[in-house]
């Protein structure tokens, strides 16, 4: 019998939440031949085994159950409640067992763990770097040895074979830096974006000034965020300081940018996102880009037969590059660590910034033309909006803005997602190819 079939027959892998991500974990471990158990929120256990009664996995009462029988336990929950859950449920760990969570921020899950853990418990983290309806198949899987031997890792490591993802090492300390890096000034773009549309009342797929490559791709991101559930990116957003600092960033290059565009100032408005071009994109050939107008062009929502590529400020993705560079942010730095959407959002970027005299075009059009100047300020409040929300660490306020403008982009998630599915599959093969030739 090999080392992996003797852990499955002994140990027990414990989820608590089921959630997208918790039902994601429970069904590829036990499909994989592991021993899993999961629970959900007490009140709804019923319904819970119901819903779940064709899968491999068992469904316990709650948390209590799930913890005294697993020898490792795994905190799927939103990261606004890991010390509550935590706290309710740790003091029931079985002994020696290892703990880890799935939360998008990992200092508020350490703290939670070496609060109301038992000294015996061992912790070990996980984060899967993507969205719950991706392949993991190599995708970034982080692993966080907190307080654990070398063995204990060891088995980790097998448990996780069978997701197939690309692992990565850090501290919880690197790790939230880096999602923060990775994720907070492109999630304000794109939940900025939704905003602006839902305020102005247009669906971007009906606007012909909205169509074409580059605008479909950002119709697609913005979509997809908001089909997703809002606590994913509050959970990001709000629970890691480092975030704070950088959505605040994202809504000051917003603002300064706008100013600098109504007052018709393009000298200085060159200067300042050239600099940021030359600090983020000093080493991309723009022979070499991961996206093209005649790539993007397939996915559109639209109906409305495209023009070509429409003239546009592009402020929200001009705003994030001088973000960047004013955080001292080189996004490529943390490539192996990025998400699916991640790796898209640097691409629009690089796409605006690199791509010859787009950058040049952007400039003169949001100077002189006025066609976008009521969007690029609806946008703009929005950033500071969010910003202001995420600031005062209010997740009633972010959970209201997001889901409001979730329900105005509701009627086009199912064709959304499946458009956005495939693009995304389209750049990451172009990501792989780019990779395997670098």
């Amino acid at each position: 019998m090999s080392d992996l079939e003797t852990l499955q027959k002994t140990m027990t892998i414990g989820v608590i939440g089921l959630g997208d991500m918790g039902v994601l974990y429970a069904r590829r471990f036990s499909e994989a031949g592991w021993n899993v158990v999961g629970c959900d929120r007490e009140e709804l256990y019923e319904e819970t085994k119901k819903k779940f009664s064709s899968e491999l996995f068992k469904i316990e009462k709650n948390g209590h159950y799930v913890s005294r029988i697993s020898d490792y336990i795994i905190y799927s929950v939103e990261a606004e409640n890991i010390n509550k859950i935590v706290s309710l449920y740790g003091p029931s760990t079985k002994f020696g067992a290892i703990v880890g969570g799935q939360t998008s921020c990992k200092t508020p899950e350490i703290q939670a763990f070496e609060k109301h853990l038992p000294s015996d418990t061992e912790i070990i983290s996980l984060h899967s770097m993507h969205g719950p309806k991706v392949n993991t198949t190599g995708q970034p899987l982080v692993i966080i040895q907190h307080r654990a031997s070398d063995a204990s890792l060891e088995f980790i490591n097998h448990l996780v074979k069978c997701l197939n993802s690309k692992v990565v090492y850090l501290t919880a300390a690197q790790h939230d830096r880096i999602t923060a890096d990775t994720q907070a000034v492109t999630h304000a773009a794109f939940l900025s974006m939704g905003v602006a549309w839902k305020n102005s009342n247009q669906y971007p797929w009906e606007t012909p000034r909205w169509i074409g490559g580059l605008e479909n791709a950002k119709t697609n991101i913005a979509i997809r965020i908001y089909s997703n559930k809002w606590h994913v990116y509050a959970g990001l957003a709000i629970t890691n300081p480092a975030a704070h600092d950088q959505v605040l960033q994202y809504a000051k290059s917003t603002t300064e940018l706008f100013k600098l565009m109504i007052a018709g100032k393009r000298d200085e408005l060159r200067d300042r996102l050239f600099k940021a071009k030359e600090f983020v994109f000093n080493s991309v050939d723009h022979n070499n880009l991961l996206l093209d107008d005649d790539l993007l062009q397939k996915f559109s929502l639209s109906k409305v037969p495209p023009e070509g590529r429409q003239p546009n400020s592009h402020l929200s993705l001009l705003a994030i590059v001088d973000s960047w560079f004013n955080l001292g942010i080189i996004p490529y730095d943390h490539i192996i660590c990025s998400t699916p959407l991640f790796r898209i959002f640097l691409g629009v970027t690089e796409y605006v910034f690199c791509t010859p005299n787009l950058l040049e075009e952007s400039i003169d059009y949001a100077v002189q033309d006025t066609s976008f100047r009521t969007d690029d300020l609806e946008f703009t409040i929005a950033a500071r909006n969010w910003s202001s929300i995420i600031r005062f660490g209010n997740f009633e306020l972010y959970k209201n803005e997001f889901v409001q403008t979730q329900k105005f982009f509701e009627p086009m998630f199912a064709s959304g997602n499946a458009v956005g599915n495939e693009m995304i599959k389209t750049i990451l093969d172009r990501v792989k190819e780019r990779e395997a030739h670098a």
